[in-house]
Formats: structure tokens, sequence, C-alpha cells
């Protein structure tokens, strides 16, 4: 491509813009196919290159993946502008609040220590505090139900001694 480049004159416009005007001259409602827009490029522009047939495709599939023109039926046409353009994959990126980037520019620097994600570290140099033991209750409080608490203690049979007779 960039070979084509240097082989085209300097008094030749961009294929586009050829490409563009061979178009819209043309008016057809279906699309102008690629031997029409060649054969008016052909007709309007003296001296083209050599390789002006595969400049002219390259161009015109460069157009379609831009969504500059649209392919129906190997008839190349302008988008309509009313059409919403091909939208890449994935999710679109989340829009940033004006609010937000305001408030994080009025802070100044160094005001606001930024923490870390999950719990702090215990901090090895401050002073171990025992635990306090609570007077006056010793069993925790019962429920409002009078049952204990998890699931109730299996209960055992008791084992009758068998007489014999």
């Amino acid at each position: 491509m960039a070979a084509a480049k240097h082989t085209q004159s300097p008094s030749l416009p961009p294929y586009s813009e050829m490409i563009f005007a061979a178009i819209d001259s043309l008016k057809v409602k279906e699309g102008a196919s690629e031997s029409s827009i060649s054969d008016y490029i052909e007709s309007t522009c003296d001296n083209l290159p050599d390789e002006h047939a595969n400049i002219l495709t390259d161009n015109l599939n460069k157009l379609v993946e831009s969504g500059e023109l649209v392919v129906l039926n190997d008839n190349y046409m302008r988008p309509e502008p009313t059409e919403t353009p091909k939208r890449g994959r994935g999710r679109p990126p989340k829009a940033k609040d004006p609010s937000v980037s305001e408030a994080v520019t009025q802070a100044e620097p160094g005001s606001e220590v930024k923490r870390g994600r999950g719990r702090p570290k215990k901090d090895p140099n401050a002073p171990s505090s025992a635990k306090k033991v609570k007077v006056g209750s010793t069993s925790p409080p019962s429920s409002k139900t009078g049952r204990p608490r998890g699931r109730p203690r299996k209960v055992q049979p008791e084992l009758t001694s068998v007489e014999a007779n």
C-alpha cells in the first residue's frame, strides 16, 4: 500500500474522495458497483496508476470496515444518516460522573490517607488489652423460649436387664 501511494501522482485526489464523488454522482438507489465506481474514476481522472483496480478494492474495503460505506448485494453506498454506526463488542465503559471527578480534584494531596482493601493489619506496637471479665452473671442469658440453642441432644434409651426364665 505504501508503494501505491508513491506511484500516485500529486495532482490526483485521495481514493476515498474519488469514491465518494463517484457514488454521489451516480445517484443509484441500490448503490454503485465496484466496476461502475472504477469506470467513473477512470473517466474523470487522468494518469491513474497501473494498480488502480487493486488500490480501489483496498480503499473500498477500508471504507466499509470504518463504516463510511455500506455494502449491499455487492453494491457500495453511503450509510443512512439515521442508521446508528456499528457498535464494538463488549460492554461500553461506565460513564464517569463529573461530581466524583471534581471531589477528587478538590481534595488536597496528602490530606487524606487512602486505605487499602480488606481488614487492616494489627498494630504490633499497640498495647495488648486484657479480656474483661463480667461480674454478676456466669451463665449466658437464656433465650425467649427457654430452650437451649442448637440441636437437641440425642436421647439414648436405657438398657433394661433381661431376666432369664
